[in-house]
């Protein structure tokens, strides 16, 4: 579905915008996850699946030691990279992917579909790891990459670690953290959370609108200035909500299965930070790492303080507000 957006007199605050896509008949809501959503889930999945597969530049292996194994994958250590949007998770992915005995899924939309679900507890705890186990099993099976260690990525997974660890007990997880004015000036480049997509009646794979609309990892608290307030606002929340999250669960994991990497100190030290997380992962010395090293190399310094020409004092001023204490907190030293 594509509206066409309201003409030169368009309303300008996100709640005008709200109230424009709500009089074109825009309903926000996502699609629940069911037995009749199901099919369509698991064709979006298998799409994107194929698409982001791809672009690792790797084949099926069809030895008969692959095959048996890819039955009945074990999922044994699984390996989540979380973050929030912009912060590097892409990148860093990209570069874990490409190790020999790993195998990268980029953003199952099934799982992402699912985790509201999982999260306001709609759903038993039972039923969601089911969800999940059964979904990483069938991605498993489809590149036929059993007896490879499953990893994927999806930001949303920074508000599901209690879940996760649960649901998967010997899981690990690398919490990729940028800063803030960075991940802002990026992410505001994009329409998913822009005030003037919700008109667009675009959503993205997981079936969630485009727009100023709060998702369900918006406390109910915050949900009304996250709707109300300047797309800056949003992506502010959107960073200091991903973030605190992952890094309060984190705190509970203990070192052996939560680590921490700065998107800053992996682009400046590739080497260095690279080696720590393949000490990290457990990854044995004598694994060809020839492709990773070279993923890890591809992000550029340019992208580190970019802010600074992209975003405005005002803008600033409403991330400071919202998130300088947080920035402080992690070290970013000109927060304020």
């Amino acid at each position: 579905m594509t509206v066409a957006p309201p003409g030169p007199d368009a309303p300008r605050t996100a709640a005008e915008w709200i109230e424009a896509a709500r009089a074109l008949g825009i309903d926000p809501t996502p699609v629940p996850v069911t037995w009749r959503s199901m099919p369509g889930l698991i064709e979006r999945t298998w799409r994107t699946e194929r698409i982001n597969h791809g672009t690792l530049g790797r084949r099926r292996d069809f030895r008969t030691r692959r095959v048996l194994a890819s039955v009945r994958p074990g999922l044994l250590r699984p390996i989540f990279l979380i973050g929030a949007a912009r912060s590097g998770t892409t990148f860093l992915g990209d570069a874990i992917g490409r190790l020999p005995d790993v195998s990268y899924h980029h953003e199952p939309v099934a799982t992402k579909a699912a985790a509201r679900h999982v999260a306001d507890g709609s759903w038993t705890e039972q039923r969601g790891r089911r969800v999940f186990r059964t979904t990483y099993a069938w991605l498993l099976r489809y590149q036929v990459d059993g007896g490879l260690r499953f990893s994927e990525k999806t930001p949303t997974n920074a508000f599901l670690v209690p879940f996760l660890a649960r649901a998967f007990p010997d899981a690990q997880f690398i919490h990729i953290i940028r800063d803030g004015r960075d991940c802002a000036a990026s992410h505001i480049q994009r329409p998913w959370l822009r005030a003037d997509a919700a008109t667009s009646g675009k959503r993205e794979p997981g079936g969630y609108a485009y727009g100023p609309w709060a998702p369900w990892w918006v406390p109910a608290a915050d949900r009304g200035a996250f709707e109300t307030g300047p797309d800056i606002l949003r992506m502010s929340m959107a960073w200091r909500l991903y973030v605190s999250a992952a890094r309060n669960a984190g705190a509970t994991l203990g070192a052996d299965r939560y680590r921490e990497v700065r998107y800053e100190s992996l682009v400046r030290d590739p080497h260095g930070v690279g080696d720590q997380l393949l000490g990290f992962l457990g990854v044995p010395g004598t694994t060809p790492r020839g492709d990773f090293d070279a993923a890890i190399e591809a992000a550029s310094t340019g992208s580190i303080g970019a802010w600074r020409g992209a975003l405005s004092s005002s803008q600033l001023e409403v991330m400071t507000r919202d998130s300088g204490w947080l920035l402080a907190e992690l070290g970013y030293a000109d927060a304020n």
